[in-house]
């Protein structure tokens, strides 16, 4: 039996983060243009703050001007929002990203909605969901964006595929769903409701998995030769009674990988897939952002 290609996302993600590196170069030296990125950290989260490093020194690699502002978990939901009113005054900066989760008592609806639409990089206020969904130009969710892109590199045109996306979140389900209708896909959004879940799944020539269970997509629920896309990261205890009692633990997507791997046709690894993709379209966001606001780009 052959094995699934691999999408392979870290060579993916290194040709975007030099695409938008050179393009910076350009916008500095034909407009005096510097794309600004701003991320607010709210708190100690652990994984937020391994993002928030990769993001800073991901977009200085690039060439970009980038600021951390790290508040603590107690903050009030006026300073959280005065610092967002700020940076959207900010004129150095065009893209402003509030790392959630957010501490419990702060409110993410409101904190996501008072960031100006034109900066929003995470793709998240109403304004961008609502213009994505009437296929005019919008910031794109990051994870969506690069799932594309993968999809786009691996399969070529998508016109005519069925694609079926389990989960339903604002941040990546919808989303994609919306991205994949743009692209000419049959789309199903199907989720933790959906009858016989598993017969929707071998549908799918395009499976996305962005559930956030660990590896609940069975070999058995896809179809042979789909490309599939794993957005899950899941942190699950070793097997190894040694490495668990130590309290380790390791990444998996929400795809049973390896017996998925001998029946799809393409598959993302976790790590090494779509997470990679995230952060180099956060750069690419950021340089849109800067583009539309200086009138370079509609």
């Amino acid at each position: 039996m052959s094995q699934a290609q691999i999408i392979d996302g870290k060579t993916i993600a290194e040709r975007l983060r030099a695409e938008v590196a050179a393009e910076v170069a350009i916008l500095k030296a034909e407009h005096g243009l510097q794309p600004g990125l701003a991320v607010v950290l709210v708190g100690e989260d652990p994984a937020s703050q391994v993002y928030v490093r990769s993001k800073g020194e991901h977009s200085n690699a690039a060439g970009m001007h980038s600021v951390t502002h790290r508040l603590p978990a107690d903050v009030s939901q006026a300073d959280l929002l005065a610092m967002v009113d700020q940076l959207n005054r900010d004129p150095a900066i065009h893209g402003v990203l509030v790392q959630l989760p957010l501490p419990k008592g702060l409110d993410e609806k409101a904190v996501i909605e008072a960031i100006n639409p034109a900066k929003d990089v995470d793709g998240l206020h109403v304004v961008n969901a609502g213009r994505l969904a009437q296929g005019l130009p919008s910031l794109v969710p990051c994870t969506p964006l690069g799932c594309m892109i993968l999809l786009r590199e691996t399969l070529g045109d998508l016109s005519g595929k069925r694609a079926v996306v389990v989960g339903r979140s604002v941040l990546v389900g919808k989303p994609i769903a919306q991205l994949l209708l743009q692209a000419d896909c049959t789309v199903t959004i199907a989720h933790s409701r959906t009858q016989d879940l598993p017969a929707v799944c071998r549908e799918a020539d395009i499976l996305v998995a962005a559930v956030g269970r660990p590896q609940m997509i069975k070999a058995d629920w896809i179809k042979p030769g789909a490309a599939v896309i794993d957005v899950g990261i899941n942190r699950v205890p070793f097997r190894d009674p040694v490495k668990a009692a130590a309290g380790k633990t390791k990444l998996v997507g929400d795809v049973a990988y390896k017996e998925a791997s001998a029946v799809a046709g393409y598959i993302t690894p976790v790590p090494g897939g779509v997470g990679l993709m995230t952060v180099a379209c956060l750069l690419k966001n950021t340089v849109t952002a800067a583009k539309r606001i200086a009138g370079l780009e509609t």
